[in-house]
């Protein structure tokens, strides 16, 4: 068995179509077909059902792709950690973070301190974050949700506290705190279904006893503070949103029931290689949120 017929099978398995992953691997598909052939003669058994031109994983190529993976995964991760030791590759990490409001002053910060650093950022929601950190895709995830698995280690970074927003002149907007149930009847401007954050005030809202009425949803977090200065709504609002740099004129109230908190946290694979440029970045990103992030924010 070789490790060509290895890749090959990899990715025919993705695409399950001997055309696209024969253009994928920039080889004529009777060349394809013939070594996933010859990968089959050699385990015995057909990993894929073929119907015309279309296939299909079948039981066998599904059970194959697990360990293939696994194989590639680290014949890759031993590549990576052979170049970082002989020095051939860039100080380089990589990580996937979902805080579009700190992260410009996240890396600013990083920079100052690593000036020759390559950051590589991704984005992608929990589910995505796992898949990156499962495949190797990227060092770190940095998250709202906790990222959960058999080879994920996820470490808190900040508690926060997340405020209802309302606009300046709101009937609520004098109070010093209310309870979440005071605003059961509001019109409340919220991120898309599907996002972490999402969910999580939808779930402040039914602790609370009621269904929120969202009739706005927006995939940019920094668009809902300017609804809701301009009257159209309320919205939650976590604190490290809250930056001192160009803050619409809302109003944020702390809710004292039911509590309304989030924790920001980074997850790893303890299986995949972390460079020493990984662990500086990882060391440093704990000290941010411990340290460094509350001095951006408007307490």
């Amino acid at each position: 068995m070789e490790l060509l017929q290895l890749r090959y099978f990899q990715v025919t398995a993705q695409f399950e179509h001997m055309t696209k992953a024969a253009e994928v691997l920039r080889v004529s598909q009777p060349a394809l077909s013939k070594t996933i052939s010859r990968l089959e003669e050699n385990l015995g058994t057909s990993l894929f059902n073929r119907e015309g031109r279309q296939i299909y994983l079948n039981d066998f190529g599904k059970i194959f792709l697990q360990r293939v993976n696994r194989i590639i995964q680290e014949i890759e991760e031993g590549e990576r950690q052979i170049k970082e030791m002989a020095g051939l590759k860039a100080r380089s990490t990589s990580v996937s973070i979902a805080l579009p409001h700190i992260l410009p002053f996240f890396i600013v910060e990083f920079m100052k301190r690593d000036p020759k650093m390559h950051i590589r950022q991704y984005s992608a929601s929990s589910i995505g974050m796992k898949k990156q950190l499962e495949n190797a895709e990227v060092d770190f995830c940095i998250s709202m949700d906790p990222i959960y698995g058999d080879e994920i280690e996820w470490m808190p970074l900040l508690d926060e506290e997340v405020f209802l927003s309302v606009p300046q002149d709101h009937h609520l907007a004098k109070r010093e705190s209310i309870t979440l149930y005071e605003a059961a009847n509001e019109t409340f401007i919220s991120r898309t279904s599907g996002y972490g954050f999402r969910d999580l005030t939808d779930d402040f809202c039914r602790q609370a006893g009621f269904e929120p009425y969202t009739p706005i949803e927006l995939e940019e977090a920094g668009a809902i503070l300017r609804l809701v200065e301009m009257g159209i709504g309320v919205s939650f609002t976590p604190q490290l949103s809250l930056l001192r740099q160009s803050l619409p004129s809302t109003v944020q109230l702390p809710i004292t029931n039911p509590v309304c908190r989030r924790t920001i946290g980074i997850a790893w694979n303890r299986n995949h290689y972390l460079s020493p440029t990984a662990l500086d970045f990882r060391k440093f990103t704990i000290d941010f949120f411990k340290h460094i992030a509350i001095t951006y924010y408007q307490k």
